[in-house]
């Protein structure tokens, strides 16, 4: 396996592993409508910084930051969603 393509696949399985550690607090707050222990300042923080990365992403051309990014941005805004529906 090229070195680029290696650092292709580390990059993917880092950014997945980053990313799906959010799903647990999506779910947890779907289910129990309640956001009240989330922390407005962080995850708008956070998600500001994720669609930056977005944008570093899209100007560099990498994959791996781009796609991790973007599904975690969707995790993230949902979280801060649900804090302003169920807060």
């Amino acid at each position: 396996m090229e070195l680029y393509n290696l650092f292709t696949v580390i990059g993917l399985a880092a950014g997945s592993l980053t990313t799906i550690a959010f799903l647990p607090q999506v779910i947890k707050t779907w289910r129990s409508k309640s956001a009240k222990d989330i922390s407005l300042g962080m995850f708008s923080t956070f998600c500001t910084g994720v669609f930056l990365w977005i944008i570093y992403g899209l100007t560099v051309g990498d994959l791996p930051i781009l796609i991790t990014n973007v599904v975690t941005f969707v995790l993230a805004f949902t979280i801060l969603v649900f804090k302003f529906k169920y807060g």
